[in-house]
């Protein structure tokens, strides 16, 4: 039947342009996003799992420079640390010259001025050690901490080690001399114990901070995983868009054809009448 009030014909073709045209407006959106999944219309579920995994992303990074600035305090307390010992051989040295009863007044007053600018030049490392406002070997704090997992609720704690003179560790006295000979030799073996209480404070610094680089390189990881799945589920693959942008413009432009001819059949009405 052909009829002017109502063309079925062009009302297909009109639904069947219609629909190419909102595919074809998907493909451009992703081709041009990059993303199947840009906003939460696109897929409210794959939206919402997408978020939550960005923003595990956003915490890995803020647990990677906690980490980071973590890892940088110890590594100056073992620095200072190192620089400790070395001095304290030098007044190892110092002191078991002056034990020499052979030496005189001002040979023995020789070395203990050498003997106690060393020992304050250990004040001046252990009170300097310090970063991001955190001195691990002076006393002043009990440790630091850093973030482990993005959540904020797991640390790693990395407690503090006294190198101040006459501490725990550096039992060697601020006042110590070498005026002495028995100062002298009493000063020898203190420095031995403090030497040895030392190294096992570095041990234990170095144990910490080979952890927290462990821990580092784990968060990094992980991060880069979670980045992978998040692009996994909201990346387009642009060759197949590219591909179905295509075939999209060809069933637009045939789609425009055929509903030009379901248009003109109402013409042929006008033959009737001639």
């Amino acid at each position: 039947m052909v009829s002017v009030n109502t063309n079925y014909g062009a009302m297909v073709a009109l639904q069947q342009l219609n629909n190419t045209n909102s595919q074809l407006e998907t493909s451009q959106s992703r081709i041009n996003t990059g993303m199947k999944v840009a906003s939460a219309k696109d897929n409210g579920a794959i939206f919402a799992i997408a978020q939550g995994m960005r923003s595990d992303v956003a915490g890995f990074g803020v647990v990677k420079e906690s980490i980071d600035r973590t890892s940088s305090t110890v590594d100056v307390a073992i620095a200072a640390g190192e620089a400790v010992g070395d001095l304290l051989i030098d007044m190892k040295e110092k002191a078991l010259g002056a034990a020499d009863g052979s030496l005189t007044t001002s040979q023995r007053a020789a070395f203990n001025e050498d003997f106690k600018a060393l020992r304050d030049q250990i004040g001046t490392i252990v009170s300097n050690a310090e970063f991001n406002g955190v001195n691990l070997i002076n006393n002043s704090t009990t440790g630091v901490e850093a973030l482990a997992d993005a959540d904020g609720g797991s640390t790693i704690t990395v407690v503090d080690e006294n190198l101040s003179l006459g501490g725990a560790v550096v039992t060697l006295a601020a006042t110590a001399s070498l005026d002495t000979v028995t100062n002298a030799s009493a000063a020898v073996g203190t420095i031995e114990t403090s030497l040895d209480n030392l190294n096992q404070a570095l041990a234990r610094l170095g144990t910490a901070s080979k952890a927290l680089g462990i821990h580092g390189d784990f968060v990094q990881k992980l991060s880069d995983v979670t980045e992978k799945g998040i692009g996994n589920l909201v990346d387009a693959d642009l060759a197949k868009e590219s591909a179905k942008l295509q075939a999209l413009q060809t069933k637009q432009q045939l789609g425009v054809q055929a509903l030009s001819i379901a248009n003109s059949s109402a013409g042929i009405a006008l033959s009737f009448f001639r």
